[in-house]
């Protein structure tokens, strides 16, 4: 759905629709947050709501009010919903339960929610089953519960789908300004995406973050995060959640290494989209976005009085995405200006206690530190408590660290290495001070590693649409020769093979292919465990003996593949909420036990085939190890676009392509082993 939300995020009027506790709530917390314009209550018995005095009904408002806090039962719900959109209300929250999220229990719910949306016609409602809507920026609260936030000029919004968690999120004490909370409940009618864009349209949100379980409508979201990239404002994601595709039996190697979230975090990378793994962490980051926006690098120049602290920075920055540049000559200079001959000069720093409370010197110390390549600086600082402690010696980190970014430029944040070590008012003061409070050492580095994969992402041109799959029906799996044909039909070089039915047709398809050769009993997806594969084979007698030992009538006879330098996995898994999910990873019989992948929305460029081989470990056998020759990289990327060309072929009924092993070689890259798995088309 298309429509306009403003009156709904926006309000100049609000009314509460019920008499319940909820809708009580809902107006005492517009009276406590200052919202500037008129708050309608609606009872039909009652006088009163909340101290306020109430109208029997929708018809008997003043006015048409722009936003609608529904707290009524769900019979009741649809009703209220299309009485307003007669009288062209802006918009509703329902509140109410009971819709699809319970069909299983209630039987009626799925209707009941097509009812809803039939009320509603083109009137913008949020929900069902959700809380609603705290807006921060002017006020206005269509929320039944209590929350910790506060009004703010300008900050982040953030949209989840889960109501006890927005509430968990509004009692935050880290220095975030919040300017929205929303809650999308069911998504009947508004999804993620429409939510989440109309957010970004307000020029006092600075960034979106999303705690959200699925994408939706695959072309809304990526149409957010190309609004997203247009208005320079990012998007944090925390994505929860297993699709069912994913609880599904694995018939291949490639669906048990992409997991659950493999497709969704391949669509969140291609579209721009930071993912964080915490709540915390999300925070985090957008606190760090919203006041340094997105770094260039991923470079921190790090301080800290302690040298434990100086290694626990370095050790806990170990494998997340982040470097400590080497020190400059003139940033060696200026530090041992300041610190003398003692002090061993490195980045992370420890500058010792020797210049604490010495404001102009430290300030210099942090200067220096950031007159180099990094894009931000962290001083490492953990404040006392001040109930059984006198905070007032520390507040020389804070008026230092003002100075050092002010006269650098760059941003600098006081991070606490735990987070209750980072007060709400200490936080408050950095914040007035122009520097970033940062809760949480771990916390802290994945924000700097995500504002800076931000960064580096702005970079990238526009996302290329994904490949979207259908809805595949009565599938089956193809025969491995069958596979094969259908590959190679696309470009995919396959070893010369023959398909044989007893003893004797085994013999002379042995002679006729010549030694060495594979032999593959029919009927198996994993042939390896199955011992239904014998490789090697230099005669038409150990042919047939093999053969025995394997059972059944039909093979396949195939030439075998030699001077292979590697073997790669080529596979491509129908996820219906992301689209085709390619992994590229290591092969052969240690596919699962190395666990070397790189999964990836299609369509793929060369160049993006060429940049995931490249993060393998496999890529080292790839390219020649110890002394051997390198496999034809060129190669293994016609490899991969000829099975993409297959799907996008036959992305209506596909399920599921592998190559495993893919056979990697100087001169080629020849698929042994495939598998497809494809519905009627």
């Amino acid at each position: 759905m298309s429509a306009d939300l403003s009156r709904l995020l926006r309000p100049r009027s609000i009314a509460v629709i019920g008499g319940g506790a909820w809708c009580a709530a809902v107006v005492e917390q517009c009276r406590i947050m200052g919202f500037a314009g008129p708050v309608w209550p609606v009872h039909p018995r009652r006088e009163h709501v909340a101290g306020v005095a109430a109208f029997s009904g929708p018809e008997d408002l003043p006015g048409v009010p722009d936003a609608v806090f529904v707290g009524v039962n769900r019979h009741a719900t649809i009703e209220t919903v299309r009485q307003l959109s007669g009288m062209g209300a802006g918009g509703a929250v329902c509140f109410a339960s009971g819709f699809r999220e319970s069909q299983a229990e209630t039987g009626d719910g799925g209707e009941l929610q097509d009812s809803l949306l039939r009320a509603a016609g083109r009137m913008p409602i949020l929900g069902p089953n959700c809380y609603g809507i705290i807006n921060y920026l002017d006020g206005a609260l269509l929320w039944p519960d209590q929350h910790g936030g506060q009004r703010c000029e300008r900050g982040v919004a953030v949209l989840t789908q889960s109501s006890n968690i927005a509430i968990n999120l509004t009692m935050q004490a880290r220095g975030l300004p919040l300017a929205f909370v929303i809650t999308a409940g069911n998504q009947a009618q508004l999804g993620v995406a429409e939510i989440g864009q109309a957010l970004l349209g307000d020029d006092r949100v600075t960034a979106l973050g999303l705690h959200i379980e699925g994408v939706g409508d695959l072309r809304a979201f990526e149409a957010l995060a190309a609004a997203a990239r247009d208005a320079g404002k990012p998007i944090i994601a925390l994505k929860a959640g297993r699709s069912e595709r994913s609880r599904a039996a694995a018939v291949s190697h490639t669906a048990s290494l992409t997991g659950s979230d493999a497709g969704g975090r391949a669509l969140l990378e291609r579209l721009g989209v930071a993912r964080v793994d915490s709540l915390p962490a999300m925070l985090e980051t957008l606190k760090l976005v919203h006041f340094a926006g997105s770094l260039p690098v991923d470079g921190i120049a790090s301080m800290s009085c302690s040298g434990g602290e100086a290694s626990l920075v370095a050790d806990s920055a170990e494998g997340r995405g982040v470097t400590f540049p080497t020190l400059t000559p003139n940033q060696v200079a200026a530090l041992r200006r300041e610190l003398g001959p003692m002090v061993a000069l490195a980045n992370p720093l420890d500058y010792h206690t020797y210049i604490w409370d010495r404001e102009d010197r430290m300030a210099a110390v942090f200067a220096a530190m950031l007159d180099g390549p990094a894009a931000i600086g962290l001083v490492i600082v953990d404040f006392p408590r001040a109930d059984r402690c006198d905070p007032g010696a520390w507040e020389c980190v804070i008026t230092a660290a003002s100075d050092a970014a002010s006269a650098t430029g760059k941003p600098l944040a006081l991070v606490a290495t735990l987070p209750e070590a980072m007060p709400e008012d200490v936080a408050a003061r950095c914040v007035a001070a122009g520097l970033v409070p940062m809760a949480g050492l771990d916390d802290a580095l994945m924000a700097v590693s995500a504002a800076a994969w931000l960064g580096a992402a702005a970079g990238r041109g526009p996302a290329v649409p994904v490949l979207r799959p259908g809805a595949a029906e009565r599938v089956q799996v193809l025969s491995e020769a069958a596979s094969k044909a259908a590959l190679e039909g696309h470009g995919l070089p396959v070893p010369r093979a023959v398909r044989v039915e007893g003893r004797a047709a085994l013999d002379r398809a042995v002679r006729d292919i010549g030694p060495p050769v594979a032999l593959k009993a029919e009927g198996h997806a994993h042939k390896t465990e199955a011992d239904a594969v014998a490789l090697g084979l230099a005669t038409s007698a150990e042919a047939v003996a093999a053969a025995g030992r394997m059972g059944g009538e039909a093979f396949l006879v195939e030439r075998m593949v030699t001077g292979g330098v590697a073997e790669l996995l080529i596979g491509v898994t129908r996820d219906p909420a992301h689209g085709f999910v390619l992994t590229l990873g290591a092969g052969g019989t240690l596919t699962e036990l190395m666990a070397d992948s790189v999964s990836m929305l299609l369509p793929v460029t060369p160049e993006d085939v060429q940049a995931a081989l490249s993060g393998l470990r496999a890529a080292a056998l790839v390219d020649g190890y110890r002394g051997k020759p390198p496999a034809d990289r060129s190669a293994i990327v016609r490899a991969v676009m000829a099975v993409q060309a297959y799907v996008t072929a036959h992305a209506a009924a596909l399920e599921e392509v592998e190559i495993n092993p893919l056979i990697c070689t100087p001169g080629a890259a020849v698929a042994a082993d495939a598998l497809i798995r494809i519905g009627e088309e």
